[in-house]
C-alpha cells in the first residue's frame, strides 16, 4: 500500500510538473515584442525554436517552400559524406538552379549558379557558400516582414516566454552516477515533466574553491553551452 501511495504522488508530481510546460495565451506573451532582438539572425538562425518556426512558416506559403528546401537540402549537403556529396549536389542543382524546375529560386545570382555547376564534381565544404548567403540575404527581407506578423512569430514569443520561467533542481529526478572527476560528478538525471533522460554535471563548490577551479569551470561551462544539435537540449549553466 505504501509503495502504491508512492507512485501514485510521483504520478501526480509528474502531471503537475508537465501542466507548468504548457504555453500561456498570446496575450500574455506580446509584450515580449518590445523586449527581445527580433532579427533575423538572432530568431531565424541562433535559436533552433525560431529556425524551425521561420521553416515551417515558409512551408505554409508556396511561393517560398523553394528556398525554404534549399537551405535544408544545403544543410544536409554540408553534414553528408564526402562520398555522397556530389549526388546531393546534383540534386540541388536539378531542384532548385534549373528555370525549369519545381523549385527553381530566380533570385539565385547567374554567375554563382555557374561556379556551382562547374565546381560541384569536386564537392568542396564551401561549394554552396555562396549560395547560402544569397538564400539567407532573400530570406530575411520580404519573407521575414511578413513573418513577424504572422501567428509563427507569436507562437515563438509563447516558447520565448516559457524558456524565460525559473527552474530549480526539484524538475529533476537523480538515478546513477555516470562518472567522478575532480569538481563533481556527472549523473543520468529525469526531466519530470517531460520523462526525458539528460546526463547532468554537479560541481563541488569546496573542491572547486580548494582546487581554484572557477576559472576551469567557466571554460567548462563554455564549452558545454558550444554547437548543439536539434537532438541536444543546451545546458545553461551546471548544477
Amino acid at each position: 500500500m505504501e509503495n502504491f501511495a508512492l507512485s501514485l504522488h510521483s504520478a501526480n508530481r509528474d502531471k503537475k510538473f508537465h501542466s507548468r510546460l504548457k504555453l500561456l495565451h498570446i496575450t500574455v506573451c506580446e509584450g515580449l515584442r518590445e523586449t527581445l532582438d527580433l532579427g533575423f539572425q538572432t530568431v531565424c538562425v541562433e535559436q533552433p525554436i525560431g529556425k524551425r518556426l521561420f521553416q515551417e512558416f515558409l512551408e505554409s506559403n508556396n511561393e517560398y517552400k523553394g528556398p525554404s528546401r534549399l537551405w535544408k537540402d544545403i544543410e544536409e549537403y554540408n553534414n553528408a559524406e564526402d562520398e555522397d556529396r556530389v549526388n546531393k549536389a546534383c540534386k540541388i542543382i536539378s531542384r532548385y538552379m534549373e528555370p525549369d524546375a519545381k523549385y527553381y529560386c530566380p533570385f539565385l545570382p547567374e554567375n554563382g549558379i555557374t561556379k556551382v555547376k562547374e565546381k560541384h564534381q569536386q564537392a568542396s565544404d564551401d561549394l554552396f557558400n555562396e549560395t547560402m548567403d544569397s538564400v539567407m540575404d532573400f530570406l530575411k527581407e520580404v519573407p521575414y516582414t511578413f513573418f513577424l506578423e504572422s501567428m509563427y512569430l507569436k507562437r515563438f514569443l509563447q516558447w520565448k516566454w516559457l524558456e524565460m520561467q525559473p527552474m530549480g533542481d526539484d524538475w529533476f529526478m537523480d538515478f546513477r552516477v555516470l562518472g567522478k572527476g575532480g569538481f563533481g560528478e556527472v549523473f543520468a538525471c529525469q526531466m519530470r515533466g517531460t520523462g526525458k533522460l539528460y546526463a547532468c554535471k554537479k560541481l563541488n563548490k569546496k573542491r572547486l574553491k580548494k582546487r581554484k577551479g572557477y576559472e576551469v569551470r567557466s571554460h567548462a561551462t563554455c564549452s558545454i553551452i558550444g554547437p548543439a544539435v536539434h537532438e541536444v537540449v543546451q545546458i545553461q549553466e551546471p548544477f
